[in-house]
């Protein structure tokens, strides 16, 4: 029979659980005994071993050429072998959301080998081949849109071996104001998925080092600037720069030599145009087989809405351990500034998710000074903890049930160190509907690609705050940005140009203060007119362009890469939401044809020549830096102690003011947040034994009162492994009982077992338990772990 034991834990006892997890990676790591249960990243240990570089990258480099709205960048990443066996390398890194990458190539001593663009099973069955005969090679896989991963085989003893990849992106304004951003590195995604998961999905795997230590490879950048019209105010928001110009239009930004170990944090830089305008017209591009344009057209300014209907917030707060520290202290103070910027009319919510979540009231509250207060009190007193079951925490905070007449929008704070994308976006589709959703990034180095298409999926846009003193300015830009539309009902008219097979087919809403974007293809004459209608603030708005005249010549086939990387991108959305295997022929006969990289398609570089002879490679995963500001717990914290701190029980709202006949105001006593109950129990073959003190004994009478949830839980825990064999771990399950004996409310807010289901059925269970009445009126709330051993 299987053992279900059952254990009132002390705080102690959950923290000493979760540093033996961590101890136990870190034990694994080192060479240890011990089996991951999942895929997650873990602290690089180095090898002792002399005879084994184990930090084969040595700089990376990004030279990027900005000329009107297109920016084409060339990154050269450096492998040295200084060790003395021959390795392969394994790096993982990011790259823009908006990258279309079009080339690669490798360079071995005096030979240079240009990668061609296979099918991704193809290119990976070539490379392996490659390894295994003793050439060199490279292997540029797309993990997600942007996270990449390079091997690369053979580098022999004092080799160095130089893989260069480019891919060209498109920037587009906001309120006058273009950025461009250069990723540097991956943040330590948490995942409750099996080791034995898909291929993949196993860089999630990733070692990483403390944090706090620098990058161990050198990073530089350089921008060279060109525009049509004179720039100003050119900045970076992340790193110190230097900047020179060669005339009104152009200008060099370098990374200062004072900031050359910035590669643990997004690069950004920002530049406006004279007069704050931007770059809007028509751009074309004449090829072999087919012509490409862009539309680019500034919308009109906007106006301030007279009536702005109510509103209802629902905020949704990261504090898991890659919160922890810096980032925590942004989502503070940005929430902060959102709630405390909420006016008396809106309504709102809080759930604050880690391994678990906590919701500040069952139904969204007036956004009155006592609320208010109730609020930021909370968020005040979070740490960071636990890992990131963001999924879980979404479909709690969008299955609330709606304020009516109320517009809904739902705010997500998070870092992003999640794996589980897909599933996000797929979510949000499904549920929001009549809702708007916004995303704050939250870190130096956030996942941008779900940020951005959780926003996308959500029908709203995403912010990314990197420092603290951005806080107030983002959450001032949001307010403002919600307020009306800058551009509805948006229509894209042809009149005698022949265009086709144009991107997006439909155009949303226009919030902000961006232009409109339209990619295309062309035929026949460059004659006609194109002509963009809508509704702004002050009434009907139309913009016309004649063809002939306005349209600028391209040649280099930046339009050609970014039209069907457009197409690709949105392909992959639907291929997100369900597989359809025309989709994915389409995604692949796309990446094939423009030579772009997919999560389909690779490139592949193989020398010729044999470069080693007898023996096998030594493979290395390259360590990556935590991203700035990212404590240990985002990668060794995940465990129960971490989310049991930062989930601070969130205090009842206090009780409405009472009046007498005279209508005067007395104050009634604050009603306090229940203790919770500390014992320890342990129920096995022998029957029931106290370890610790028994509180509240009417309560918790013993054996007899317990056997029938006993016998519950264990048939339900025998069921679910008829199906699921193997499946168990420590359910922390939190009661609240009232002095009737009901469970008012049940909740897990730590879990390592990861499997919703069971989760559910002793949650489901557990809410329909009643004990013996303790004859007074305050509830009382004690926490259980559920030790299921299989």
């Amino acid at each position: 029979m299987k053992k279900l034991l059952i254990l009132i834990l002390l705080t102690a006892a959950v923290c000493a659980m979760a540093v033996g997890a961590v101890q136990s990676r870190e034990a694994k790591i080192s060479g240890g005994e011990g089996e991951d249960r999942t895929l997650s990243p873990y602290f690089f240990v180095k090898s002792d071993d002399p005879a084994v570089d184990r930090l084969p990258l040595k700089s990376t480099s990004a030279a990027v050429d900005i000329t009107g709205v297109i920016a084409d960048v060339r990154v050269t990443q450096v492998y040295k072998n200084e060790g003395k066996r021959t390795l392969e390398a394994i790096y993982v890194f990011p790259g823009s959301t908006r990258a279309a990458v079009y080339g690669m190539k490798m360079t071995v001593g005096d030979r240079t080998i240009v990668a061609k663009i296979r099918e991704r099973e193809r290119a990976r069955k070539e490379y392996e081949q490659a390894k295994q005969q003793g050439k060199s090679a490279s292997l540029l896989e797309q993990q997600r849109p942007n996270v990449f991963q390079m091997n690369v085989a053979n580098i022999r003893p004092s080799d160095e071996i130089r893989v260069e990849l480019s891919y060209t992106e498109l920037l587009v304004p906001e309120s006058g104001e273009y950025q461009f951003v250069y990723p540097t590195v991956v943040g330590p995604r948490y995942s409750n998925q099996p080791a034995a998961a898909p291929p993949s999905e196993k860089w999630v795997a990733s070692p990483y080092l403390h944090e706090g230590k620098e990058p161990p490879y050198a990073f530089d950048l350089k921008v060279k600037l060109a525009s049509g019209i004179p720039l100003k105010e050119i900045a970076s928001l992340s790193h110190t720069v230097d900047v020179s110009y060669s005339g009104p239009s152009r200008a060099a930004v370098r990374l200062s030599s004072k900031d050359k170990a910035g590669g643990n944090r997004d690069f950004i830089l920002t530049y406006r145009l004279a007069g704050g305008g931007v770059e809007s017209g028509l751009l074309l591009s004449r090829g072999k087989t087919e012509n490409f344009f862009l539309l680019m057209m500034e919308p009109p300014k906007r106006v301030k809405a007279e009536q702005i209907p109510p509103r209802e917030y629902i905020f949704i707060v990261d504090v898991s351990g890659s919160m922890h520290g810096f980032p925590l202290e942004i989502s503070k103070k940005l929430l902060r500034d959102l709630i405390g910027g909420l006016r008396p009319s809106d309504r709102f919510n809080v759930l604050l998710f880690a391994g678990g979540s906590s919701l500040m009231a069952e139904q969204s509250l007036p956004a009155t000074g006592g609320n208010l207060t109730r609020a930021l009190d909370v968020i005040d007193r979070q740490q960071g903890g636990g890992g990131t079951e963001l999924l879980p925490a979404m479909k709690r905070g969008l299955a609330l049930p709606k304020t009516p007449g109320f517009s809904r929008t739902v705010v997500i704070a998070t870092d992003g160190y999640v794996s589980v994308e897909t599933e996000t976006f797929d979510l949000i589709r499904k549920s929001l509907g009549d809702a708007n959703l916004f995303s704050f990034g939250i870190g130096s180095s956030v996942n941008r690609f779900l940020l951005e298409g959780m926003a996308r999926a959500g029908m709203g846009e995403p912010f990314i705050i990197t420092k603290p003193d951005e806080a107030a300015k983002t959450a001032d830009r949001f307010r403002a940005y919600i307020k009306s539309p800058v551009l509805a009902r948006v229509r894209v008219d042809f009149d005698g140009f022949q265009a086709y097979d144009v991107e997006p087919p439909s155009i949303p809403d226009v919030l902000a203060e961006r232009p409109v974007v339209v990619f295309g293809k062309w035929r026949g004459p460059l004659k006609g007119t194109i002509t963009v209608r809508g509704l702004a603030g002050n009434g009907k708005y139309e913009k016309r362009i004649d063809v002939s005249s306005a349209g600028r010549q391209e040649g280099d086939g930046a339009l050609r890469y970014l039209w069907a990387r457009h197409r690709i991108a949105l392909l992959a959305d639907y291929e997100n939401l369900r597989h359809d295997d025309g989709r994915v022929k389409e995604i692949t006969s796309l990446g094939l044809a423009y030579n772009l990289l997919t999560r389909y398609t690779s490139f592949v570089a193989i020398d010729s020549r044999v470069r080693r002879t007898g023996g096998d490679a030594t493979t290395v995963e390259q360590p990556l830096p935590l991203p700035e500001g990212v404590s240990d717990l985002a990668v060794g914290g995940m465990g129960a102690p971490a989310m049991m701190k930062s989930m601070a029980p969130m205090a009842p709202p206090p009780p409405m003011p009472m009046r007498d006949s005279a209508k005067r105001e007395e104050k009634a006593p604050v009603a306090q947040a229940p203790a919770e109950k500390q014992a320890t129990v342990s129920i096995g073959a022998r029957g029931v034994k106290w370890e610790g003190a028994r509180p509240n004994r009417a309560l918790l009478a013993g054996k007899e009162v317990w056997k029938p949830y006993l016998a519950d839980l264990t048939a339900l825990y025998t069921e679910y492994l008829r199906k699921h064999p193997g499946v168990g771990g420590t359910v922390i399950l939190r009661l609240t009982v009232g002095g009737d004996g009901t469970v008012r409310k049940a909740e897990i807010p730590v879990s390592d077992v990861k499997q919703a289901a069971l989760e559910q059925g002793i949650l489901e269970r557990a809410r329909k338990w009643t004990f013996p009445p303790s004859g007074g009126t305050a509830d009382t709330v004690f926490v259980v772990s559920l030790d299921l051993k299989p």
